[in-house]
């Protein structure tokens, strides 16, 4: 029996079930605390905990998840095209507001986590929380990161961002469809995109943007950012 739960095709299975069962869930409640992803988290949790499925046995059976999240992000080029000319006519303002947020993202979580004492590898662990997942443990492992860490960060910011996102956006009076699409994308990677993409297929396409742009930063100019932090302050 444990060998079977244990499985390449019960795994993925599983995976995509439990997701479906937090669709289905906020579907029909539209709690937005109700996150998708979150609820499958929860559901993937209980179900390890209860049959005692040990995680690096569920991590060789998700493989096949964890491949397709790359092409995944690839496939965000189409909302991309579907609104290209708005986009070339805004390129320096969305190219200037990226490269802030990327900086911005990245100083400040360094800077708190060094104001509460986490240690150089924490740290450098937390610097590329803003991207999506595979870029994010692709830049953890380049400058000294813990990948596994980098990667639960991305997820619970993720997950904070695209339940309280739009919200705290209403909050402080960010109306610019725009704006508020691309500061999801910069600041909650995939999962505030794909809640982006629930609003409406232009706000998917700004927060595509957001996710893609913020990203490329990210990757190329981290260490970078990490050298001059660590000059001014020494992690």
């Amino acid at each position: 029996m444990k060998s079977f739960l244990e499985s390449e095709v019960f795994i993925v299975a599983f995976v995509f079930l439990a997701y479906y069962i937090g669709r289905q869930i906020q579907k029909h409640t539209k709690v937005i605390l109700l996150n998708p992803i979150l609820i499958a988290i929860i559901i993937i949790i209980a179900f390890l905990s209860v049959f005692s499925i040990d995680y690096k046995a569920f991590h060789e059976g998700s493989k096949l998840i964890e491949f397709f999240l790359k092409p995944a992000v690839v496939a965000l080029g189409v909302p991309l095209y579907q609104q290209l000319e708005k986009i070339k006519k805004q390129a320096i303002p969305i190219l200037v507001s990226q490269l802030v947020g990327c900086v911005v993202g990245i100083v400040s979580v360094v800077l708190i986590a060094k104001a509460m004492g986490a240690s150089k590898e924490i740290i450098y662990s937390l610097a590329p929380k803003s991207v999506t997942t595979p870029i994010a443990i692709e830049v953890s492992k380049t400058i000294g990161g813990i990948p596994s860490l980098t990667a639960s960060v991305v997820i619970v910011v993720g997950i904070f961002g695209a339940i309280f996102g739009y919200s705290i956006m209403k909050l402080t009076r960010v109306k610019n469809p725009v704006a508020q699409g691309l500061s999801i994308g910069t600041a909650a990677h995939a999962i505030g995109t794909s809640r982006s993409m629930e609003i409406s297929p232009k706000f998917g396409a700004m927060s595509s943007i957001g996710l893609i742009v913020n990203g490329i930063f990210t990757a190329i100019l981290t260490p970078y950012i990490l050298q001059l932090i660590n000059y001014w302050f020494p992690l």
